[in-house]
């Protein structure tokens, strides 16, 4: 990237754009109509969610029960913010097309009201399970423009959303677990026909006036199988496609697991991102680790997560917390939960290491 070398794997950080700043930004959101908005240029909209220099931006997945990433409520983002003492830049949830095909304005609305950024994953998936290939919304079918008319329509109405909105097409598509992985679209073709699908969707947001949205490349830290047909490299649309980099890594997704990644594991996937697209803002889209989980201790493992961060060894404009809940089978106590509320250790590290002057308040 264009910048500073930062830290000792010669990873370096673009000089984030012109910033809007955080008052002026939830003056216009709360006083504007947004039907009477003027529309937002996408330089406009990257301008205004880019942080200035030696700053850093703070979202999160707030909450939910479900594991599907789409029942959020305001009071779980009252109830999170409360929880680590500080309020996040943008809200992450998802937008299952199992569910509805509609872009999500009430949704989007609220969080708007909240003063927060919608940061939107768009799920083209027909039900929440994973591991198993997609009978219906299939890249090639998604390239060919088989959902054109639910595509347009969406985009049309984030277009008269007019303000800015964070959005993501293949979330971890490094990960064999989610349809869009190369394993189930084959292992040749697989990628190529991501990087179609997920041109066509950026190509009619273009189309139908959404250029309000920021697009997000969202990779898993690990390509999960470790073979050259998966490679991350592989699905990338390309810089005219793509305007943040993101990255998700976990240590335990479960109290039962046994396998712990440190959180510095991400430093080779960074500096991979940074290869591949030296110009583009890099944000830790999901990180977290089980809080019930004894093998790792989930405030020792995110205090040292965040002492990373904040020591700005990385070349990240922003970082997320995945504050979610799922079971895992009919048993309560094996449930996942990577909630911050429930552990009062994890819950401090947060609240003392959120004071640090880098974050935007």
């Amino acid at each position: 990237m264009a910048g500073e070398v930062l830290g000792d794997a010669g990873l370096t950080m673009a000089r984030p754009r012109l910033f809007l700043p955080a008052v002026l930004t939830a003056l216009v959101l709360a006083f504007a109509p947004p039907a009477a908005a003027r529309p937002v240029s996408h330089a406009e909209a990257l301008a205004s969610l880019t942080p200035p220099p030696g700053k850093l931006l703070f979202g999160a997945y707030v909450g939910g029960r479900s594991g599907e990433e789409d029942d959020i409520t305001p009071a779980d983002v009252a109830g999170f913010e409360a929880t680590v003492g500080h309020r996040v830049a943008w809200v992450y949830f998802s937008n299952n097309w199992f569910r509805s095909r509609a872009f999500p304005a009430r949704a989007a609305g609220w969080i708007r009201r909240h003063g927060a950024t919608p940061f939107v994953r768009l799920m083209l998936r027909s039900d929440p399970e994973q591991d198993h290939a997609e009978p219906l919304f299939t890249l090639q079918r998604i390239a060919a423009g088989d959902f054109d008319a639910d595509l347009r329509r969406w985009m049309r109405e984030a277009a008269q959303f007019s303000t800015p909105i964070l959005a993501e097409f293949g979330t971890e598509m490094n990960g064999e677990w989610f349809s869009w992985n190369a394993r189930w679209n084959g292992r040749r073709t697989g990628a190529a026909s991501f990087v179609a699908a997920c041109r066509h969707i950026i190509d009619m947001a273009r189309q139908n006036g959404a250029s309000n949205i920021v697009w997000v490349f969202h990779v898993n830290w690990d390509d999960a199988p470790k073979t050259r047909w998966n490679r991350l490299e592989n699905y990338y649309p390309g810089d005219s496609y793509i305007d943040w980099m993101g990255v998700s890594l976990y240590s335990m997704q479960g109290p039962r697991e046994d396998e712990k990644t440190a959180f510095d594991d991400v430093r080779g996937t960074l500096a991979r991102l940074n290869r591949l697209a030296p110009q583009k803002p890099v944000i830790v889209a999901e990180f977290g680790t089980d809080v019930h989980n004894r093998r790792e201790p989930a405030a020792r493992w995110a205090d040292r997560a965040l002492d990373l961060i904040l020591s700005r060894r990385y070349p990240i404009i922003g970082f997320s917390w995945w504050n979610e809940t799922w079971p895992n089978d009919d048993t309560p106590a094996h449930d996942t939960d990577l909630r911050i509320a429930s552990d009062p250790r994890l819950r401090a590290v947060f609240r003392r290491r959120l004071q640090d002057p880098q974050i935007l308040p």
